[in-house]
């Protein structure tokens, strides 16, 4: 019994950090056109790609330009020169919403910095809006599409988190949930 007990409470654990599927529930998203690196420019080395712990094969965040909460646009292009974590979360993922917690902490911490918190949400805009209000998210929060999820690759499970360094590359891709202190590693390895 204490065995069957352990394997279950291994497997829970496992599955909140695996993360959810992309979309709600009995929902699919269609096969991505195309992935990041089949149209994506070939890395560049620079010193501060060796710095920053860049991998050789990053490659160029693509551009977007959302909606946000507010009624104006989210522009990836206004951040250049920053260091961009790039949230794609929704509503009804529990691991989501465990990451958001650090994700407020950290752009606390790092707004003056040059870090940015994007949150792309792939969930009915009148939903997030609610979550964000009574959840107190004050970082960048934008209504991803399913353009932007297949130009970053096809999001495959929620949330998934890329890591964007200060030259527009993408240097860390997470997919599931991880702790504030994983992205606190990123920005230091950054600046």
């Amino acid at each position: 019994m204490r065995k069957l007990l352990l394997a279950g409470l291994t497997l829970m654990i496992s599955m909140f950090f695996m993360g959810c599927p992309a979309e709600e529930p009995k929902k699919t998203i269609p096969a991505p056109a195309s992935t990041v690196s089949a149209n994506a420019p070939a890395a560049v080395s620079s010193d501060y790609s060796v710095k920053s712990k860049r991998p050789s094969d990053a490659i160029k965040a693509p551009d977007f330009s959302l909606p946000d909460l507010k009624g104006g646009k989210i522009n990836l292009a206004d951040y250049k020169g920053k260091i961009v974590i790039l949230d794609f979360w929704a509503t009804w993922c529990p691991p989501c919403k465990a990451e958001i917690p650090g994700f407020v902490a950290l752009q606390k911490k790092h707004s003056t910095d040059g870090v940015v918190m994007i949150g792309c949400a792939i969930d009915d805009p009148t939903k997030v809006k609610n979550f964000v209000n009574n959840n107190r998210v004050d970082y960048l929060i934008c209504i991803a599409d399913q353009s932007t999820a297949n130009n970053y690759g096809g999001i495959r499970g929620i949330p998934t988190t890329f890591v964007i360094d200060k030259e527009g590359y993408i240097s860390r891709e997470y997919v599931g949930y991880r702790p504030e202190e994983v992205f606190e590693q990123d920005i230091k390895d950054m600046m």
